[in-house]
């Protein structure tokens, strides 16, 4: 039976950050919300207890984000450069947006991963799925949201 999940791609730093908040989240953050927990036991009567629904409340979104970053480093596919000059996911690729000359450098990552404050666009974007399997010097159509406009492949590394 085929999974129909997407697939999910991260780089060898971004496996590496997920890693360190998971365990960040096992050792640090779950004691202390079984222990916020504790304390608000003790209060009394847990039907009209604040800190008690809070800190239940606390611990299902921190479980959730657990089995979240489990389930992704499970799934995960590590990308590596690729070296036949050809874009995907884990490429830098500058390139010039025509109507403008204006350049830019984005580096294709997987969308668990995307963050446009560092130029990290993920590979189901607009711009990513225009020049994904394209090389230097290509020309391509971006069909975004917002209207269609022409790129050129500057640099692919």
């Amino acid at each position: 039976m085929k999974n129909n999940t997407k697939e999910i791609y991260l780089t060898s730093e971004g496996f590496l950050k997920l890693e360190e908040e998971l365990d960040h989240l096992k050792k640090v953050e779950r004691p202390d919300v079984i222990n916020a927990i504790k304390e608000a036991r003790a209060l009394g009567d847990l039907s009209e207890n604040a800190e008690y629904s809070s800190a239940r409340e606390r611990q299902g979104k921190l479980e959730a984000r657990i089995k979240e970053i489990e389930y992704t480093l499970e799934h995960a596919t590590i990308i590596e450069n690729n070296s036949d000059g050809k874009v995907c996911v884990g490429s830098v690729v500058t390139i010039k947006y025509l109507e403008d000359d204006e350049e830019e450098e984005y580096t294709i990552v997987g969308t668990n991963e995307a963050d446009p404050f560092e130029n990290k666009i993920s590979n189901e974007s607009p711009i990513a799925l225009a020049v994904m399997g394209k090389k230097e010097g290509d020309e391509v159509q971006v069909d975004s949201p917002n209207g269609s406009f022409d790129i050129k492949i500057l640099k692919v590394a």
